[in-house]
């Protein structure tokens, strides 16, 4: 429902109770009127098929706003029947304090502004062709009528409109404000982000560097097996904090996810030795922010589960565009794990990140053929 429906159902319910005591009112006034048994009858026939056209539709389309032909034409039958109750009994003319909004709510503005005219002349009308009644008092209640009605609709139309508009404003507000609670998030999540990535360099990252500096200063050509292990132990604790400060640093994305992810596979092959080939389909195009940090992460974290576990010689690397989604899959050739039972290798946390973007993780690995991790998200 949209902020201009929302407005108009607010109202429905009264406009039926008023419209239901006029009637009764009318036809309580018709009913003790003097006049034939037959114009009587004829009058509150009238009157009860006003309501029942009211009730099997007026009332649906007052409801769904809008200049609809349905809406005019039922409004037009309305002042036909109208005529006529006025016709056999003249008090039927107090009806009048129903027609009038009725006119407004189901007609376009200027349409309704001559409907009123309309209706208004209507006893006028009558007057003349019976002549009966008092014409010229007649003439003046038409006119006062007339000029009430129109001024009371267009009234309501504008108090509608402002409704309408605070309505939008109010959800461009709501809007606005979840908008800035998201990028606050974001901008704390990333000042985090930063931090943790500074810390880890300064400290894990520099201590590791100085640990094989002082190893070799000792024993350049490692010769002592513990110390040799000891440094395998520092690189590769090294290659993986870097990798740590990579997966944090908010400048991973700035020059774009198709570069990101190639220079994560150049930055593999670098610090293992593992060739570590990339390739792209599709056109590439900007993506939501946390799309991409979704992608990004999922292939930052697949590089080092074969860094760590596959033993793999060889790593591909595709970055996929198709028209309704995004696709990262890493594949590579290493000694594989039971997809099924194993719970670690950082699968859950992909797995969280891709439903908060409402991607899907597949895991497909075995000892003969390695692992392909492949996540594909819509976009």
């Amino acid at each position: 429902m949209n902020e201009s429906e929302a407005v108009h159902s607010g109202y429905p319910h009264w406009w039926d109770a008023f419209y239901a005591v006029i009637a009764a009112v009318v036809a309580v006034a018709i009913t003790v009127a003097d006049g034939p048994p037959a114009r009587r009858v004829v009058a509150l026939a009238a009157l009860a098929g006003m309501t029942v056209l009211h009730v099997a539709a007026g009332r649906r389309l007052i409801r769904r706003p809008g200049d609809s032909v349905a809406a005019v034409v039922v409004l037009f039958v309305q002042i036909v029947i109208f005529a006529v109750a006025i016709a056999a009994m003249p008090v039927a003319t107090w009806l009048m304090f129903a027609v009038t909004p009725m006119i407004f709510q189901m007609a376009p503005t200027g349409l309704a502004v001559g409907a009123v005219l309309l209706v208004n002349t209507v006893p006028l009308a009558i007057d003349l062709a019976t002549d009966s009644g008092d014409l010229r008092a007649d003439l003046v209640i038409a006119a006062v009528s007339a000029s009430s009605g129109i001024w009371l609709g267009l009234w309501i139309i504008r108090v509608l409109e402002q409704s309408t508009e605070r309505a939008n404003l109010i959800a461009q507000l709501e809007a606005s404000r979840a908008e800035v609670a998201r990028l606050s998030h974001e901008a704390g999540v990333t000042a985090e982000r930063t931090r943790l990535a500074g810390e880890i360099h300064d400290t894990l990252a520099q201590g590791f560097t100085s640990i094989i500096t002082l190893i070799q200063a000792a024993d350049p050509e490692l010769r002592d097996e513990r110390l040799a292990l000891a440094v395998r132990t520092a690189k590769e604790n090294l290659a993986e904090s870097r990798a740590i400060v990579a997966a944090l640093a908010p400048s991973a994305l700035d020059s774009g996810l198709l570069d990101s992810v190639r220079r994560q596979a150049s930055r593999f092959t670098e610090e293992t030795g593992v060739p570590a080939g990339f390739r792209s389909t599709g056109e590439p195009r900007d993506l939501p922010t946390a799309t991409e940090v979704v992608l990004l992460r999922a292939t930052q974290e697949a590089l080092t589960n074969v860094r760590r576990h596959a033993g793999a010689n060889e790593v591909a690397v595709l970055l996929a565009y198709a028209p309704e989604s995004v696709r990262v899959v890493v594949r590579d050739d290493g000694c594989g794990f039971d997809a099924a039972v194993t719970g670690g290798f950082g699968l859950p946390g992909m797995r969280k990140r891709a439903e908060q973007v409402g991607g899907t993780l597949t895991v497909h690995s075995d000892p003969d053929t390695g692992t392909t991790i492949e996540l594909e998200v819509p976009a």
